[in-house]
């Protein structure tokens, strides 16, 4: 029975995390700490939404907090237009001056993934020339799909065609939850296509390690850009470097150098110099036991009784009855007291005075408790923030039949306001649409079809959609897209709905007794929108809700469920 326990704690400790994954998993939860939203099926849009995680992280993920750099980066070149999105190069400028892909090696919950995937026992593909080649794709997607398609075509590209954290985060955890069962009917060939390549390039993680990473993560090679910049990350020096190469064997990264642009600054190159020409850039608390040594010349004391860290072939006793050479645990020598010397001290009750070693140890030990007690009473904080004190997003159920409640939102085409009263006595066709939906984009005319047809009795309000980031923000991006589509002379009424718009929705009982009063923030939530775009809300010439549709629409299904309604 004793020799299972001890095989039991053995287990744990040669498998116990590694400081750098303990980080990684921090990381991803301070990211998504939104846990709630996996429960509900709800993507969160509070002001944090605002700022952006250093690392790959989808924004609509159920759970993240903050706004992904790389989508942020994407929408901002959109809708820039020849102005420069200074906010956003100025957030990646900052995480790459002072972390550089460290964000890679220890803050990025996609690196993490694909690192347990590669912890699964199969043949592996070592690196070689080939993959040292394809690294240099990523270089390829950052510059045509991060920056010049998005400027050309108005769209995040590569958030739409290829991101395999957003299909996974964004697209696959929202539909699962039963809530969202409506958003199968709106998936499509993009989906299928976005789905078919994370499922090989989850597969391709399993051979090959981190392979997103290394040849398709435009967000890496933006970050590799300020690598021998950086204030964090591995240095190596030059002088005690003998290029026996062992640290680019032991690296799984197509590195060329340590610290060069492939390098994630995971730190593992540490161990294995033998030279100790490897050390870390930045803060002591990621610091690897044997880079602890390089740290002492600057503690150690000039003569005196206390112990001194020397190099082996410098040790000498100043006396042969004071000191001796010893070794620490780490196989570290230092200058000991002899024997006579230790029954001296024992003998005065003097407490055994500590190298200068392991003053050094000693201090990053208590530096290092403290910034993980801090980090895990912040974690903590964050979670009880997100999960239990800031309150639930309301959730508005629709009944067909129920009036819809009255509203004014901004107009486009030359008008100021439109309210849902300007129509009293028509049947209104309110399409909730926005530029990065591509479906979205193709049924508008549709819908302009269906004013110009029933101009008299149909009026079709566009409602561009403002839950998410839009391609192009704001009502000025809004109005030069439609110019650029020549909407402008589209019989349809061009409306942004409102972050700021306040409706106030009754349900009232068979006698006519308010039951339910609610206000909604936004005007696609109040009509029952639960992040499916485009949307589609029927409303009768009385003002009622007969229909809210969640998908594209023909234009005949929208002829056949309104033409009922105009002969009523």
């Amino acid at each position: 029975m004793k020799n299972f326990f001890v095989k039991v704690k053995n287990w744990f400790i040669n498998h116990k995390p590694s400081k750098r994954r303990l980080i990684q998993v921090y990381a991803a939860l301070l990211y998504n700490a939104n846990i709630k939203g996996f429960i509900n099926g709800t993507i969160f849009t509070g002001d944090t939404k605002n700022a952006c995680v250093p690392g790959l992280n989808c924004y609509s993920c159920p759970g993240a907090v903050g706004a992904c750099p790389l989508g942020a980066l994407q929408n901002a070149m959109s809708s820039s237009g020849n102005t420069a999105p200074y906010y956003v190069l100025g957030i990646l400028a900052l995480f790459g001056l002072t972390l550089a892909r460290t964000v890679c090696g220890f803050l990025c919950p996609v690196g993490l993934g694909q690192e347990l995937l590669y912890k699964i026992k199969t043949p592996k593909i070592k690196k070689n020339r080939v993959t040292r080649v394809l690294s240099y794709f990523k270089y390829v997607l950052l510059f045509a799909l991060v920056i010049l398609l998005p400027i050309l075509l108005h769209s995040p590209t590569f958030c739409k065609y290829i991101c395999p954290a957003g299909t996974l985060g964004g697209g696959v955890s929202l539909l699962f939850h039963p809530e969202n069962e409506d958003f199968f009917a709106a998936l499509g060939g993009l989906f299928t296509w976005k789905f078919a390549l994370m499922v090989a390039i989850i597969v391709l993680c399993v051979f090959c390690y981190r392979a997103f990473c290394r040849f398709l993560c435009p967000l890496g090679a933006i970050y590799g850009f300020f690598n021998r910049i950086a204030l964090m990350g591995v240095r190596l020096d030059e002088s005690k470097c003998t290029d026996c190469g062992l640290c680019i064997n032991h690296c799984k990264m197509d590195i060329g150098k340590v610290g060069d642009h492939e390098c994630i600054e995971c730190g593992e190159c540490i161990a294995v110099c033998p030279t100790k020409a490897i050390s870390w850039k930045g803060s002591k608390i990621f610091l690897h036991p044997n880079a602890v040594a390089a740290s002492v010349a600057a503690e150690e004391t000039a003569g005196g009784e206390d112990f001194e860290t020397l190099k082996p072939d410098l040790l000498q006793a100043k006396t042969v009855n004071e000191t001796v050479p010893v070794s620490d645990n780490d196989g570290v020598v230092v200058m000991g007291p002899s024997g006579e010397e230790k029954a001296k001290r024992k003998s005065r009750k003097e407490k055994p005075r500590l190298s200068a070693y392991e003053k050094v140890k000693r201090r990053n030990k208590w530096l290092e408790i403290a910034a993980w007690s801090l980090a895990s009473l912040f974690l903590a904080f964050v979670l009880i923030y997100y999960n239990f004190v800031l309150p639930p997003d309301e959730k508005i159920v629709i009944d067909k039949n129920q009036p819809c409640p009255e509203f004014t939102v901004q107009a486009y085409n030359g008008k100021e306001t439109y309210s849902l009263s300007d129509s009293k006595g028509k049947v209104v066709v309110i399409n909730f649409w926005a530029t990065w939906c591509t479906g979205c984009v193709a049924e508008l005319p549709d819908f302009n079809k269906l004013q110009e047809n029933y101009l008299d009795d149909v009026v079709v309000v566009a409602v561009h959609g403002t839950v998410f980031e839009a391609s192009y923000d704001g009502t000025e991006g809004v109005q030069r897209y439609i110019d650029e589509k020549n909407w402008n002379d589209y019989a349809l009424t061009f409306v942004q709905d409102s972050d700021n718009l306040e409706l106030k929705y009754s349900k009232t009982d068979d006698e006519g007794n308010v039951t339910v009063e609610t206000k909604i923030g936004q005007l696609y939530k109040s009509l029952g929108g639960k992040g499916a775009w485009p949307t589609t809300v029927i409303l009768d010439t009385e003002g009622k809700i007969v229909e809210v549709h969640q998908n594209t629409i023909s234009y005949e299904k929208l002829e056949e469920k309104v033409l009922p309604l105009i002969n009523k």
